[in-house]
């Protein structure tokens, strides 16, 4: 299982906890993780993705091993730990300005 770890918005609109657990068959990148999540959790389909391109929605971050990877290819392996559920792969909410 892949954990997952939401920002408060995202755990409020899908009405979860910090962090959900999901089922990943294949290779686990940020693209097959966030299949599995929206498919868990309908209601998150197009509040980190658009619908219609797949892109990572602005001022959305993704981090694996405390490492930012939201510039990372979609299909770019995620790291071990991840994979295996020992650390969470999390969505954060980008904060702007100065």
């Amino acid at each position: 299982m892949i954990r997952v770890a939401l920002p408060v918005h995202l755990r409020t609109l899908a009405r979860v906890g910090p962090e959900v657990e999901v089922e990943v068959n294949g290779p686990v990148t940020t693209r097959t993780v966030l299949d599995a999540l929206e498919a868990r959790y309908p209601v998150l389909r197009g509040a980190i993705r658009d619908h219609v391109t797949h892109r990572r929605r602005d001022f959305v971050r993704f981090f694996a091993c405390r490492e930012d990877i939201s510039h990372e290819s979609p299909d770019a392996p995620l790291p071990e730990p991840v994979a295996t559920g020992a650390e969470p792969f999390m969505v954060i909410g980008a904060i702007v300005g100065g």
